[in-house]
């Protein structure tokens, strides 16, 4: 009874907030845990839609290798709310200035009003349009060598080119397996310099147009190609275009743009964390696409310090403020 209690306290949205966290996977936990303990009043709003969720396990994360992502989800609410924190589930719809904070419209049509914002929303995949892509992806569809690598070790690997990191990912992947398949599908031919990268390495390079990813009821067994051609493969990777989810802070004059590397879109800031708009901080794949759920975290705890650093600094001047009109009132009344 004691602990439905607390869940459903720590789950109400009150009307306003120090802070409030817009994402709740790792950045936006992790920020709303380093906030909660700076005993700052702090809700996270999570529509309960994480990147990972296909995938059997967060990989590479010190003293959490192979949880399930669900797992270290409700773990990280849970450490949030034994620190007073609120996490909601909801959709945010909208964020407008309010004064000197802002003030955040869900979905639901619920309001909450708070001084500063982490965004920590993430970003959406846009998967190659080929049949059997999206039916495995974070399975045996995978992009991200560091997260899956050691799972399809040794396997047949093909690499679907759709993206300008696809050479890349075909050297990378390389790492785990000495029979990994380039793709060159519908992208340009590999350039003299990345053939030569590609050979040396003993990738092999398939051109044609792949037609569909073929598999049995235990996983993937291989690429079509458009003639017909079937070339075995019990993994393939794919570069998604991934786009910051982040299209309602756009009344904010805060938008996503492309990215460095091409690989899609983020929300730009420095490395704390800040935005160009003052009072909106940015952690974790909305502003870094590549973050594992290690360098995400991390993002979120220096974003999360780096807002109550700039409360203080604001309450510190405020308090001076006071304290100068308090002496300059005594002094006037002893005149």
């Amino acid at each position: 009874m004691l602990v439905a209690e607390v869940v459903t306290v720590t789950d109400r949205l009150t009307n306003s907030y120090d802070v409030m966290v817009l994402g709740g996977g790792a950045a936006g936990l992790n920020g709303a845990l380093m906030l909660a303990r700076a005993r700052r009043s702090v809700a996270v709003v999570d529509s309960g839609a994480p990147r990972n969720a296909p995938a059997d396990g967060v990989h590479g994360l010190l003293a959490r290798e192979g949880i399930a992502p669900a797992e270290l989800v409700a773990r990280g609410r849970e450490e949030v709310r034994g620190y007073g924190g609120h996490v909601v589930d909801g959709e945010v719809a909208s964020v407008d200035r309010d004064g000197e904070g802002f003030a955040v419209r869900l979905a639901d049509g619920r309001v909450a009003r708070a001084r500063r914002l982490l965004v920590a929303s993430g970003l959406v995949d846009r998967l190659p349009d080929v049949p059997g892509v999206r039916e495995h992806w974070g399975r045996d569809v995978l992009h991200c060598p560091y997260c899956h690598g050691w799972e399809v070790r040794d396997r047949a690997i093909g690499v679907l080119a759709s993206g300008p990191m696809s050479v890349h990912q075909a050297l990378l992947f390389r790492q785990w397996s000495d029979d990994v398949t380039y793709f060159a599908h519908t992208m340009e031919p590999p350039t003299a310099e990345q053939a030569e990268q590609l050979a040396a390495r003993g990738v092999r390079v398939v051109e044609g147009e792949v037609a569909a990813l073929e598999a049995d009821g235990d996983g993937l067994t291989g690429v079509r190609l458009a003639d017909g051609t079937v070339v075995a493969a019990a993994a393939v990777v794919v570069a998604p275009r991934m786009e910051a989810r982040a299209g309602f802070l756009s009344a904010l004059g805060l938008r996503a743009v492309e990215h460095p590397s091409g690989a899609g879109e983020h929300v730009p800031a420095d490395p704390t964390g800040r935005t160009e708009v003052p009072g909106v901080w940015v952690a974790g794949n909305v502003t870094d696409p590549i973050a594992q759920v290690g360098n995400a975290a991390a993002a979120g705890a220096m974003a999360g310090a780096q807002i109550n650093a700039d409360l203080i600094a604001e309450e510190t001047r405020d308090a001076v403020a006071a304290h100068r009109r308090r002496l300059a009132a005594g002094a006037g009344a002893r005149a």
